[in-house]
């Protein structure tokens, strides 16, 4: 039979003739994969039908329809069987075990929280160059331009920012560095009172 529909039809037109080519084979897959439930399968195979026409006008964009509807089946089977599983309440000897067990906090996270707080309590202007240069790694010459600086008086503002960002590091969360410059050791400096 010849399409009369208007372009509007075109989606419902493409799963149409996709649903017609692999209904069959689609159904198939499902009753095999539970176990031979044909109501379950009849109704995962109309999910899938009903996820095909959401797609509208995308639907038509789809290059290979019958992996697509093996796709959506496949997600389907696999959200139906998570949900089916079991799960066993946490008892509170478990949870107890849980919470005195928490993994310490990796030396480069501590690190990089402690840089974050350092950084915070910085002047603007030394945060600004250290986070602009160092951290996302913007050319010197750049920000001396962003801020109507000259290249020797960023060089020496970054040199001076480095400077302070180091001595606040040492007391604040007790970094040592190497005579390179490389971090040698640090600890976590507690969280203040009141903090999550």
């Amino acid at each position: 039979m010849k399409n009369t529909q208007s372009p509007a039809g075109a989606p419902f037109a493409c799963v149409a003739a996709a649903w017609e080519a692999h209904e069959g084979e689609l159904r198939g897959y499902l009753r095999h994969r539970l176990a031979g439930a044909a109501d379950d399968a009849d109704d995962m195979l109309q999910d899938v039908f009903v996820k095909a026409l959401r797609q509208g006008q995308g639907f038509c964009a789809i290059g290979n329809p019958r992996a697509w509807l093996f796709q959506v089946a496949r997600n389907a089977l696999v959200d139906r069987a998570r949900s089916m599983h079991p799960h066993e309440a946490l008892t509170a000897e478990v949870a107890d075990t849980v919470a005195q067990v928490q993994e310490p906090m990796a030396p480069v996270d501590a690190l990089a929280d402690c840089l974050t707080r350092t950084l915070a309590e910085l002047s603007p202007e030394d945060a600004a160059i250290l986070r602009a240069c160092d951290i996302e790694g913007q050319v010197q010459r750049d920000f001396a331009q962003a801020h109507g600086l000259g290249l020797a008086a960023a060089k020496s503002r970054l040199l001076r920012a480095r400077q302070r960002l180091r001595e606040r590091l040492t007391q604040a969360c007790q970094v040592r560095f190497e005579p390179d410059g490389r971090v040698q050791a640090h600890v976590q400096r507690p969280a203040p009172p009141g903090s999550p």
